[in-house]
């Protein structure tokens, strides 16, 4: 065996140099170091506040150093698309609950107008011609009532009443008034009813039913005449068969004979004649009556002016 020394053999050619182990102070890692070595030698990147709770594409917790974090989703517009669409379908939804409402109003009023018919439905032609012609009748009246009301409002507002018509008008009326009251004379053309006892005397029956059919034959005005006085008819006028003969007349004591004058049309006396009426009365109890034919007459008998105590005029 030689004395020399021997001499580390240098790497060849082609021979990789061999690497030393790792934790010897002051070496340094070389090229070789393995990719878990490498990995804990360099501190892993922080994720950014945007990434933190998003999972990477490859199901690690922490994303892939070197790729670019994900971007965050925008918030909402408040005044976007979708905000506008949600007003419009809420606009549409009020416009057909109004239509439907109004819907549901008008066929209402068609059933109750259908309901209505029914009744008109179930009548004769003829029967709807005389509904007809009364509702026509009614129309006219009710036009003729409006032409004279404006006639008469014309005549107010042009000031064609005077002040004298006026009075004149007011006159007439109380006059009017005086005479169905008894307080005034009358005179016109009427008839007189003469009255005398026969095998029957007059009573004061006879005298009330005399008055009674001059009423309804339209007398305005009536007076009876007998020994005793004479007594104005009036509303309130009562007969009363006198003790000892007569007839009392608002108390006024009367005997026969007894002359019935009234006021009124010209066909009073045939209102006495007709069968049934105050002539025949009066002949088939004994007694006699005589009717004169229409002539002007006067009513001299009048009432004084009544004191109402508990009637008054309503404003």
């Amino acid at each position: 065996m030689s004395d020399e020394k021997t001499q580390p053999i240098g790497p060849g050619q082609g021979d990789e140099p061999t690497v030393p182990l790792a934790g010897a102070g002051g070496d340094e890692p070389t090229a070789g170091t393995s990719t878990a070595e490498a990995s804990t030698a360099e501190p892993a990147a922080e994720p950014t506040a945007e990434t933190s709770d998003a999972a990477t594409p490859d199901g690690a917790g922490s994303p892939v150093p070197g790729d670019a974090a994900p971007q965050a989703r925008p918030e909402p517009d408040a005044d976007g698309p979708s905000d506008n669409r949600r007003k419009q379908i809420s606009g549409a939804g009020a416009l057909i609950g109004v239509l439907l409402v109004l819907l549901g109003f008008t066929l209402a009023v068609q059933l109750k107008s259908n309901s209505a018919d029914e009744g008109y439905n179930s009548l004769r032609e003829e029967d709807l011609y005389v509904i007809l012609a009364d509702l026509d009748s009614r129309a006219e009246r009710l036009r003729q009532d409006i032409a004279e009301l404006d006639a008469t409002r014309r005549e107010l507002d042009s000031g064609a009443s005077s002040r004298e018509q006026i009075l004149k008008e007011a006159q007439e009326r109380a006059d009017d008034i005086g005479i169905l009251a008894g307080t005034l004379k009358a005179q016109g053309t009427g008839i007189t009813l003469r009255f005398s006892d026969g095998a029957g005397p007059i009573t004061a029956d006879h005298l009330l039913n005399a008055v009674q059919e001059l009423r309804g034959a339209g007398a305005e005005a009536i007076q009876i005449d007998g020994t005793g006085g004479s007594v104005r008819v009036i509303a309130s006028t009562h007969f009363v068969n006198a003790g000892g003969g007569g007839i009392e007349v608002d108390g006024v004591r009367l005997t026969g004979p007894y002359t019935v004058t009234a006021i009124g049309p010209e066909d009073l006396d045939k209102a006495m004649e007709f069968r049934g009426g105050v002539v025949d009365d009066v002949s088939n109890d004994g007694g006699t009556v005589i009717v004169s034919d229409p002539h002007p007459v006067d009513i001299t008998a009048v009432r004084g002016t009544p004191n109402l105590e508990y009637a008054k005029p309503v404003s």
